[in-house]
């Protein structure tokens, strides 16, 4: 550490006696410091350290209106991730009372009468000792910074090999690449709408797309077959949740969990007629439900190879339709409550943004 950094230090002085302040004032300018800054109020001292954040603060104990104990009380309110740098000036020599500064935040103590070398030598320790501090905290918050900026960008990797797993399983049959980034916006959207928390709702927002990941091990004669496929080749498709899931499945974290569970669940059907499991209502995990109504809406709003895009109005129309049967009728119900928030995200990740819906 170096002189300038020493004697540019702030040091505030709060004390009743003026004769002190004085005292402190000239003694510390006379030894070279800088920045420093008296008052005998204490309630003005506690305004001051608020707005110069002093590396130390010399603090009578006893003053009128507000007592050191106090002011002690409210710096330590301040000081979030440090410690109060305060060197306590006393003509008490009471064990208790020392013992009661220690425990209210007090590094060290000058006694009266004081004596200029001791006073100059205390002060420049703890002055040293919370540059030191300083430096450090502030070579943590650097790090910390790093280290969450260098996660960030490891966690969007991460998730952008999520939504091009998701953009593969999709490209196989139905060859659209955004068909997974508008049903998983929906989801969020519909997840915090049936009151999902704001991480339920982001894992549900990374997750979805995964869930027609299992396509990739369905062969291509029954995946991309055109026309109706055979009893035995509909038993074989139907495995694509089992295969999702199972790529999924092994891994600890919530989001690969979430999204093995929405790869095996998002055929179920509320009325206990999907697949592969026959889970009915509420048995069926909210998160799937609600990716089954997305997927389908986007689905049936989209233009295919095999198909035009449906209006909104006959998709709702269908949707309707299959309300308590395919899906969940309080799903529906929020889905037309969200609906102009829906068609925002439609349009902001359309396919084609300048080609007109077909009718």
């Amino acid at each position: 550490m170096n002189q300038v950094d020493l004697f540019q230090a702030k040091i505030l002085i709060i004390d009743d006696l003026d004769v002190n302040v004085t005292f402190f004032e000239a003694l510390l300018r006379s030894e070279g410091y800088e920045n420093v800054y008296g008052t005998t109020s204490p309630r003005k001292g506690l305004e001051l350290y608020r707005t110069i954040r002093p590396e130390l603060v010399l603090l009578d104990l006893n003053m009128p209106h507000m007592d050191g104990f106090q002011v002690m009380e409210k710096i330590k309110e301040l000081e979030h991730d440090s410690y109060p740098p305060i060197l306590v000036l006393t003509g008490l020599s009471d064990h208790e009372v020392r013992l009661r500064a220690l425990e209210h935040g007090a590094r060290d103590f000058l006694c009266k009468p004081f004596e200029q070398v001791e006073a100059l030598a205390r002060i420049r320790n703890m002055v040293e000792v919370r540059l030191l501090h300083n430096a450090v905290r502030a070579q943590n918050r650097e790090l910390e910074a790093r280290v969450h900026e260098r996660t960030r960008e490891l966690r969007e990797t991460q998730l952008e090999i999520i939504r091009r797993l998701g953009r593969a399983a999709e490209y196989r049959d139905n060859e659209t690449g955004m068909h997974v980034i508008r049903m998983s916006q929906y989801c969020a959207r519909l997840g915090r709408a049936v009151g999902l928390s704001e991480e339920e709702c982001e894992l549900l927002l990374y997750a979805s797309p995964m869930h027609d990941l299992g396509k990739i091990g369905i062969p291509d004669r029954i995946l991309l077959k055109h026309g109706q496929l055979e009893e035995e080749e509909w038993e074989i498709m139907k495995t694509h949740t089992l295969i999702g899931a199972d790529l999924l499945a092994g891994h600890n974290s919530e989001l690969m969990q979430l999204a093995s569970l929405l790869a095996l669940c998002h055929h179920e059907r509320w009325d206990g007629t999907g697949y592969p499991r026959r889970l009915a209502g509420e048995a069926i995990p909210i998160q799937a439900r609600i990716t089954a109504l997305c997927d389908v809406f986007d689905a049936l709003t989209s233009e295919r190879p095999y198909k035009p895009a449906w209006t909104v109005e006959a998709t709702l129309a269908e949707i309707d339709r299959q309300k308590g049967i395919h899906f969940d009728p309080e799903l529906v119900r929020l889905l037309h409550n969200i609906l102009p928030e829906i068609l925002e995200i439609k349009a902001r990740y359309s396919d084609t943004p300048n080609k007109p819906e077909h009718r």
